[in-house]
């Protein structure tokens, strides 16, 4: 899926608190993905459709470092990835073997790939921060995948802490973890999530003035009279 640029400066704006408000109240309660955070502090919000990558347990015969080699590998998926897209990769949230390097990160970064989002764990952590690809994940470890995993494909649905992802999903990635989005709400989502945002903001700064919380989060008929008169306000200033 290709995301216009339009579609994606408003997600930039958006926090993933938000858009997990507003895919709960859609009936959506799993789409925050477990364990994947950020590995750098201060890493800005990202947004891209998801590539996908999955890992099994690792089996002996296939596990191997020839494996690396094999037309389906972790190498061959990498010069699959589109520009723009970020890769989820299922780990099964196993934390003793990196799924990536720096060198398979400084490649994906080089095809402009977004970020790389995963349950897992990364190996060499310094020189994959090292390569600006921006990455969430459980931490790193120092084995290789194929020390507790095997790559079995790319480009079909998996789970990824604990949340389906469909290829061509939009991820939306921040300091409080990343969400999916499944492609048939990402119309919706865009619509709603700005405003959303603006509402939050305005309650924050209700309370900064000393509101009470009942009735005002969530609003009461008397306060969204007030918050209906404060947009109504700000239009005319803008207007």
């Amino acid at each position: 899926m290709t995301l216009s640029p339009e579609a994606i400066e408003t997600l930039k704006n958006v926090t993933t608190a938000t858009l997990t408000t507003i895919l709960l109240k859609k009936g959506l309660r799993n789409v925050w993905i477990r364990g994947a955070m950020p590995l750098e502090e201060d890493q800005e919000r990202l947004v891209g459709p998801a590539f996908t990558l999955r890992f099994v347990p690792a089996r002996e015969d296939l596990a191997t470092p020839a494996a690396w080699s094999k037309p389906i590998s972790t190498r061959t998926a990498i010069e699959d990835m589109p520009e723009g897209c970020i890769a989820v990769i299922d780990a099964m949230g196993i934390t003793d073997a990196g799924v990536f390097g720096d060198i398979l990160c400084a490649r994906m970064r080089k095809r402009g790939v977004s970020a790389l989002i995963t349950d897992g764990v990364v190996r060499d952590g310094k020189g994959v921060l090292g390569t600006g690809l921006p990455v969430w994940a459980r931490g790193v470890a120092a084995p290789p995948s194929v020390a507790g995993l095997t790559f079995v494909g790319w480009g079909e649905t998996i789970g990824c802490g604990g949340v389906a992802v469909i290829p061509g999903d939009i991820v939306v990635a921040d300091s409080d973890g990343a969400v999916v989005i499944p492609q048939a709400l990402l119309e919706e989502v865009l619509a709603e999530a700005p405003a959303q945002e603006e509402m939050e903001g305005w309650i924050v700064e209700e309370v900064e003035r000393g509101e009470k919380l009942p009735g005002l989060y969530p609003m009461n008929e008397e306060t969204k009279a007030r918050y209906a008169a404060y947009l109504k306000e700000k239009q005319g200033r803008t207007s």
